[in-house]
């Protein structure tokens, strides 16, 4: 038998490190060639890695949301024949991988014990207890350490109110839902709170806070919001949409956005790039790349769109769809999620009125469709009901002039206002 030690591979671009997601494997489990050990995650995108051998995992090193370097020793296994580590090597400590789940019991001091139930002049209701391991799988949002504390006392969290943010159940809550002999206290929503919930920001939510960090902090962001009358670009959207064939995409209002927008520019060079700001240079590409913001179950990620210049309206509508089901499923690949040389973000119906996006580093723009809302205009001596949409865009001031930004963004409106323009060859 030997010793194996499979090391953090070169996953390219530059990547010297990289944060540990989830572990596949823990000690003593036999693995195949090719089974999933550890998923990864860089800057770009995570990945999955597999055993190149057969063997029996002996240790694992790197805690869930930890950084790794490349080249570190990360599974140790015992494996037939010599394996790679040379008799008599020095060897790392081995120590297997934790949940933070059982870190944080270690630390924690032990919870105190539960409060007396109080007297009540009714007969109080049996407390539900959990009888199977499901009850507590199926429980909603609660600390880790309520979450324990409900289950050493035979509780299912899904029956306590919670009255934390967003529902969370907080210790107070199955406090009083013991003292209260099973039922809601009476008055509870106006019961002093004290708890405080702890959540280690790891994997995609911690990349996406240091990228907008980071993005706030190197660029000085120049907001612009324009409204524009989409009436007739919604009436067109419906009539094509009733008349597509089956195997035609639904179209959306962000492909008539990024169809408009590889309309115009061209004229805005600047706009449609890339800056290096370390080395001080600006890459204008004449290809346009568009990022689309994308919510997932994982956090906010950006596939891109390739060549919209490319693209007629459909083709747009499909390959939309397409990269955003790859970012929502988390197949999309390192390709498929980096090179955007300008971002579109949506929140579709919860748009709002206008909002301030951030840009995408090392992009110098981002435009934001806001919500299409029906409200009175003034048309000559008319008023009639007309759709209106606000577009929200943030630029870097580096970069883009207040001036230009208005400009881009008053083109950009008149393709809008006036769809018929995306399909002309040329615009009147």
């Amino acid at each position: 038998m030997g010793l194996y030690h499979f090391r953090l591979p070169d996953i390219g671009e530059g990547v010297a490190e990289a944060e540990v997601v989830i572990w596949h494997v823990k000690v003593g489990d036999a693995v195949r060639e090719d089974q999933s050990l550890v998923d990864v995650m860089t800057d770009k995108a995570t990945v999955d890695l597999t055993s190149p051998v057969d063997g029996t995992v002996l240790a694992v090193h790197g805690e869930i949301g930890g950084m790794m370097p490349v080249g570190s020793i990360i599974v140790e296994m015992e494996v037939e024949g010599e394996g790679n580590v040379a008799a008599g090597a020095s060897q790392p400590a081995r120590t297997a991988a934790r949940p933070p789940e059982e870190e944080k019991r270690e630390e924690a001091p032990a919870s105190p014990p539960p409060p007396a139930p109080v007297a009540v002049q009714s007969t109080p209701a049996p407390i539900k207890r959990a009888t199977s391991r499901r009850d507590f799988e199926t429980a909603p949002f609660a600390a880790p350490a309520t979450r324990r504390r409900a289950r050493e006392l035979g509780i299912p969290l899904q029956f306590v109110p919670g009255n934390g943010p967003g529902g969370r159940i907080l210790q107070e809550d199955l406090d009083a839902y013991v003292a209260s002999g099973g039922q809601p206290a009476a008055g509870h929503a106006l019961v002093e709170r004290h708890g405080v919930g702890e959540q280690k920001i790891i994997g995609l939510r911690r990349k996406i806070a240091e990228k907008m960090q980071d993005a706030k902090r190197r660029i000085p962001h120049i907001a612009y919001v324009e409204e524009c009358d989409v009436t007739e670009l919604e009436a067109l959207r419906a009539d094509l949409n009733a008349h597509r064939s089956e195997d035609m995409p639904k179209l959306t209002l962000l492909p008539f956005l990024i169809r408009a927008m590889a309309r115009v520019l061209p004229d805005f060079p600047q706009i449609n790039a890339r800056f290096d700001d370390d080395a001080g240079v600006l890459h204008s590409h004449e290809g346009i790349h568009v990022g689309i913001a994308t919510q997932t179950p994982a956090g906010l990620m950006v596939p891109v769109l390739r060549h919209a210049e490319a693209r007629d309206l459909w083709d747009c509508a499909r390959e939309l769809s397409r990269v955003a089901a790859a970012a929502r499923s988390g197949s999309a690949t390192r390709e498929e999620l980096s090179g955007s040389t300008v971002t579109v973000t949506s929140l579709g119906t919860l748009g709002g009125i206008a909002t301030t996006p951030v840009i995408n580093h090392p992009e110098v723009a981002i435009i934001g469709p806001n919500k299409i809302v029906e409200k009175p205009v003034v048309q000559g001596a008319f008023i009639s009901v007309r759709k209106v949409m606000n577009i929200s865009s943030s630029f870097d001031h580096r970069i883009v002039d207040g001036y230009d930004a208005a400009l881009f963004i008053q083109a950009l409106k008149r393709y809008i206002e006036h769809p018929a323009l995306i399909f002309m060859g040329e615009a009147a």
